[in-house]
């Protein structure tokens, strides 16, 4: 009987020195590849104002709701979200975990099967769309000037990141999980995991445009210390 026991304990300590490891050194893959930065494409212009928005821990790119390039509202419709507020002339978009967008509305009551089915990429994906009057900068809030081509770019590469119906529609999320009277959620493709985050596809929405932007980064301060 000690013997057995004896054999688990050193079996958990084994998993647990696995665990630690593991987790130093991803985190310092994940510092070093964000802080190799790469550069702004030279100056093409400045026609586009957008923004890169976080809660401190996720990242959203912020674009016009419309102009004369693309319209949003077509497609992230007003009346998806509660408040259905068509004054709005800002929307933010984020991609990430689907279980953990719908399923944690705060960090206390994050479960860990949802936690452990977003790291190893075993749920799908949603992309969360919030609708704002205005941006103030501040730190956790930057505001970046593009040419037409890039917004271009970025417009695409947004738009390759949503899951379609048979007739080209969004597939809008029904759902009471929204987290105020202008956010709505729809179906995305891909799947979450420690190695591509939502701060992963934000950083390769910058990228597409053109912009600075980390080499890889799982984390939002990656991003941003790009943009001090």
């Amino acid at each position: 009987m000690k013997a057995k026991l004896l054999w688990v304990i050193k079996l958990i300590g084994k998993l647990v020195l696995f665990l630690v490891c593991f987790i130093g050194l991803y985190l310092g893959i994940a510092y070093v590849l964000s802080s190799i930065q790469i550069d702004r494409e030279p100056d093409q212009g400045q026609d586009v104002k957008i923004y890169i928005l976080s809660n401190g821990v996720h990242t959203d790119i912020v674009v016009p709701a419309k102009n004369d390039q693309f319209n949003w509202t077509n497609l992230v419709k007003y009346h998806h979200t509660a408040g259905k507020d068509s004054t709005a002339g800002w929307l933010a978009m984020g991609w990430g975990d689907k279980g953990f967008y719908l399923q944690t509305p705060t960090w206390a009551e994050l479960k860990a099967s949802v936690a452990f089915k977003a790291a190893f990429g075993l749920s799908s994906s949603a992309i969360h769309a919030t609708y704002y009057r205005k941006l103030n900068i501040s730190e956790q809030c930057r505001e970046i000037h593009i040419s037409r081509k890039q917004y271009d770019r970025l417009v695409n590469h947004i738009l390759a990141s949503f899951d379609r119906d048979a007739y080209g529609s969004l597939k809008h999320i029904v759902t009471n999980a929204v987290y105020g009277n202008s956010d709505a959620f729809y179906e995305a493709v891909g799947s979450y995991s420690l190695f591509t985050t939502c701060n992963t596809w934000a950083n390769n929405v910058l990228k597409a445009a053109g912009q600075k932007a980390c080499l890889w980064t799982a984390f939002d301060s990656g991003i941003f210390s790009k943009y001090e």
